[in-house]
């Protein structure tokens, strides 16, 4: 075994990076009130050196939340708010000519350009053109930018957290979904409840303000990516993931009725893949040394809401992308005997 997987078995490094995440979870909620699923959803992609895309209304602290995160990991965080004049230089950063004092000569100098932080919050990404949005996912893939002929390696970690409005479509270039598949969670941010938007309302209208510290360092952060790595998961976790996402996909042996009915495109393999790295991560966040079929059921609907497509008739009878996957979890076996006896899996087994 080696000595990260050894790490992994350790108690002592386990309940170190379990307190860490306590310590992130508190300082955060001095400054943001619930929306706790959400936090835990940035912290496995973040853990899990992934990218995730925030959909809710405006209002909801979703910027807030961002720049106090990269607060308490003493990231440096930008904030670029996308508009449809927006160009690749203007994010990626563009070469300068500038006179050297020493020589007296010219030279080309790059300047960097925000991209060039841990933690980018890209707000409203539909809003600009495709091409720079092409920009911002080749950074984020590639984790460098290529000016020029010179490729430039951005800062580790880095992390990007993409927003948009649900309910403002003028004037916007929505994703593709082959672009969506490159961000690991889609985060749907909803509206508080009663108790905490009163909460909300009584912080908020007074002089007090909330400080909040760093608690874990950017070394810490990159020693916890690499151990996620390393914790295990049982060939039947394997399987059970392969089943859930294998469903979606239309045509294929094994699908149920109501998936061919109500879904035009399903999932592809970086699914599967986001679903077990974000498992490892949950265990590790929950303490735990092994990721487990509830950690894949927990992430089902952030990894998937995004990567399947529902049907025009699915659509029109208000069927969204969360009532199939509630539906796939609700009909596929948990249990690692009965998921192996399954006909149906069978075939899924043997496609």
């Amino acid at each position: 075994m080696n000595e990260s997987a050894d790490a992994v078995a350790d108690g002592q490094v386990i309940e170190k990076l379990g307190s860490a995440v306590d310590r992130i979870r508190g300082q955060l909620a001095q400054v943001i009130v619930g929306q706790d699923e959400v936090v835990d959803q940035l912290l496995i992609s973040l853990f899990s050196r992934a990218h995730c895309l925030l959909e809710g209304v405006p209002g909801l602290a979703k910027t807030l939340l961002i720049s106090t995160l990269a607060r308490t990991m003493n990231l440096s965080f930008s904030r670029i708010q996308f508009t449809p004049d927006l160009m690749p230089a203007d994010i990626t950063g563009t070469d300068i000519i500038e006179e050297n004092r020493s020589t007296g000569q010219r030279e080309m100098r790059f300047l960097e350009g925000p991209l060039f932080s841990n933690v980018i919050l890209a707000d409203e990404i539909n809003r600009t053109p495709p091409k720079t949005q092409a920009a911002l996912l080749e950074a984020m893939q590639e984790r460098q930018v290529t000016v020029g002929r010179v490729r430039h390696q951005l800062s580790d970690p880095f992390f990007v957290l993409a927003t948009q409005n649900p309910i403002e479509q003028e004037g916007t270039y929505p994703l593709p979904e082959a672009q969506q598949d490159r961000f690991m969670f889609k985060v749907l941010v909803s509206y508080p409840s009663f108790a905490e938007e009163f909460e909300v309302a009584r912080r908020t209208t007074t002089a007090i303000t909330d400080t909040v510290s760093a608690v874990i360092s950017p070394e810490e952060i990159m020693t916890l990516q690499r151990l996620v790595r390393e914790v295990p998961v049982s060939d039947h976790v394997i399987r059970y993931t392969l089943s859930l996402v294998r469903q979606t996909r239309v045509g294929e042996p094994g699908i149920p009725e109501f998936v061919a009915d109500q879904l035009a495109w399903g999932a592809g393999p970086r699914a599967v893949q986001f679903l077990i790295v974000g498992a490892k991560a949950r265990a590790l966040m929950e303490r735990r040394t092994h990721a487990t079929v509830d950690d894949i059921q927990a992430l089902a609907k952030p990894v998937l809401r995004h990567r399947i497509v529902v049907n025009f008739a699915a659509e029109s009878d208000g069927v969204s992308s969360d009532d199939v996957i509630d539906r796939l979890i609700q009909s596929t076996p948990a249990r690692e005997d009965e998921l192996a006896n399954d006909a149906r899996f069978k075939a899924i087994f043997a496609s």
